[in-house]
């Protein structure tokens, strides 16, 4: 189990953008976190209203995007134009090349998304673009399944054997969270809240790296909100 901290992150301060890396990320260098598996970024982003990124290429990355709080405007050379607000998802597999734009939907209110990278298992594929709302009810001590390599249980579909799912727990409610495959690993990151992991305390924003474990036992210390990323 590899613990990084909160405010163990690289940060940027572009006035318009604040970002928080987990990983090395841009002008933040740190050879020892390059990537959990697949997982290649996990920043915490805040952009300010109006403000945005504009338009610009990737290629091979499934880039998977999480409001926390206010609306994102997405657009791409593929056509898509969507809002995605909080409790919704999207997912952009770059492939064999794509342009976007993310900006803040709302124009006097900050946005803080979760903007995660991982590798995909198939290079040069045809881009693509899916994005769904989420009841947050159906995550109240259960995980709620977001991603997973076959759109299984109305999740959104990602070109890599890898599944990301989020759980609210109740302070002093517990849950088991079993591996879809027993090679991966699981990247745990606390939204909010304390929890316990291992015997391990975790508060807002940790991260969590863990291997060679085909289940995870996790306690809400607080009342809690957790995405888990598991991956090769």
């Amino acid at each position: 189990m590899i613990i990084h901290r909160a405010n163990t992150r690289g940060f940027a301060d572009h006035g318009w953008l604040k970002s928080h890396h987990t990983f090395s990320f841009a002008e933040y260098h740190n050879p020892a976190r390059m990537h959990f598996g697949k997982l290649r970024v996990l920043n915490d982003d805040v952009i300010e209203g109006g403000s945005g990124f504009g338009m610009h290429p990737h290629n091979n990355m499934e880039i998977i995007s999480i409001p926390l709080t206010g609306a994102l405007h997405h657009r791409d050379s593929s056509g898509s134009d969507d809002i995605i607000a909080e409790n919704k998802v999207q997912v952009m597999s770059a492939g064999k090349g794509i342009m976007h734009s993310e900006h803040n939907a709302l124009p006097d209110r900050d946005t803080n998304f979760l903007q995660i990278w991982i590798y995909p298992k198939t290079m040069n594929i045809e881009p693509r673009y899916s994005s769904r709302g989420f009841d947050p009810g159906l995550r109240k001590n259960t995980f709620q399944l977001l991603v997973s390599p076959d759109g299984s249980l109305h999740s959104l579909p990602i070109h890599q054997k890898a599944w990301l799912s989020r759980i609210t727990l109740d302070k002093h409610a517990t849950a088991d969270y079993n591996l879809y495959s027993e090679t991966n690993g699981v990247y745990l990151f606390v939204i909010e809240g304390k929890i316990s992991v291992n015997d391990e305390t975790l508060f807002k924003r940790d991260g969590a790296g863990i291997n060679n474990q085909p289940a995870i036992s996790i306690a809400a210390l607080q009342q809690a909100d957790i995405l888990l990323i598991e991956t090769p």
